[in-house]
């Protein structure tokens, strides 16, 4: 099998590219940090990629809301290069303000004209989160990670990670259609509708959450590594990328 190609979208503001190169390596990929002017520009095509991912950080430091503005970099300037990628089934993974760019440029939860039908708003403590937190990986039609464990640890980091539908019917849509992709496990950092952390697209091919599997991929980042086993287990952060990947 050959290797996958990965690029890392960044941009000013961008501060979450190197681990998430780097987690890409550990988990056999091939990870080029790409800036998003290379791409405006047709210095740089997607053509040579299987997988994208728009890591955390806060791009162009989350003016006007957060992720807004890449989203619409994304939306008005690389929609030609995008929508085709997105079409092919080839994937795309946004983390935490990679999530708020792809909910804001209408790719997740995904309308055929991409309009916007959710939000990451402000979370309800109305301060910013940094800590771990417990999470469900439902079974959903993002099918690539229904192998992964079911429970996952993973941290947060973020002040506008609160989940939330335009309306009652895009909420019951996704529960319907298996777009769920994670929940968040006993307290609800943010107040997210229905204590979701990460979407997908109907197709599983683009995936969103909050909190951060880049941080996550060797044992000893857990917290509580040095008091159970979990020296022995493959960090759930590493199982992310490598079912992203293919290797799983």
């Amino acid at each position: 099998m050959s290797t996958v190609q990965a690029i890392i979208l960044r941009t000013a503001g961008t501060n979450c590219d190197l681990e998430t190169a780097q987690a890409l390596r550990m988990a056999g990929a091939q990870a080029r940090i790409v800036h998003i002017n290379q791409l405006i520009s047709g210095k740089q095509t997607l053509e040579e990629f299987q997988l994208m991912v728009i890591p955390g950080g806060f791009s162009y430091g989350d003016d006007v809301a957060a992720g807004k503005i890449l989203a619409n970099e994304l939306k008005f300037k690389l929609a030609g290069v995008l929508d085709p990628f997105v079409a092919s089934g080839k994937k795309v993974i946004g983390i935490c303000n990679g999530f708020q760019v792809l909910v804001k440029a209408g790719y997740l939860p995904g309308t055929r004209d991409r309009s916007q039908t959710a939000t990451l708003a402000a979370n309800d403590s109305g301060q910013f989160q940094c800590h771990w937190v417990r999470l469900k990986r439902e079974k959903s039609v993002c099918r690539w990670l229904n192998e992964t464990d079911v429970q996952w640890d993973l941290p947060i980091a973020h002040g506008e990670g609160k989940f939330m539908a335009q309306d009652t019917p895009t909420l019951a849509q996704l529960e319907k259609n298996g777009q769920v992709v994670f929940r968040y496990r006993g307290s609800n950092p943010n107040g997210s509708v229905r204590a979701i952390a990460g979407i997908c697209n109907t197709r599983g091919n683009v995936v969103g959450l909050m909190p951060h599997p880049e941080r996550h991929v060797r044992p000893d980042q857990h917290p509580g590594a040095a008091r159970t086993k979990r020296k022995s287990q493959m960090p759930v952060g590493l199982q992310f990328f490598e079912a992203a990947v293919g290797k799983r």
